[in-house]
């Protein structure tokens, strides 16, 4: 979770988070080395008042994610929140 800075676009923040990230990861194994993110990003903001609920949720990912797939979870947002998408260009 992060508290983007509106003087930041988020394509911005994006390749900043993805950058670094994959450098830190490389750092950590040499089975790490060819990682890379994928080419794409959903990025999703929320009310202050539902903050608590997500870090609960964010805390409880590992088991969700038994009971629901990453790319399961990801269209019912992009469903719930009435954003249109293609399936041929969501993954890599």
């Amino acid at each position: 979770m992060i508290a983007h800075p509106r003087t930041c676009a988020p394509s911005d923040l994006i390749q900043e988070i993805k950058t670094g990230s994959s450098k830190w990861l490389k750092t950590k194994s040499k089975k790490l080395a060819q990682f890379h993110w994928q080419g794409g990003y959903g990025i999703f903001s929320i009310s202050p008042s539902h903050r608590d609920a997500l870090e609960v949720y964010i805390g409880n990912q590992a088991e969700h994610h038994r009971l629901y797939t990453f790319q399961e979870e990801y269209r019912r947002l992009l469903e719930k929140y009435h954003v249109p998408y293609d399936e041929r260009y969501m993954w890599d």
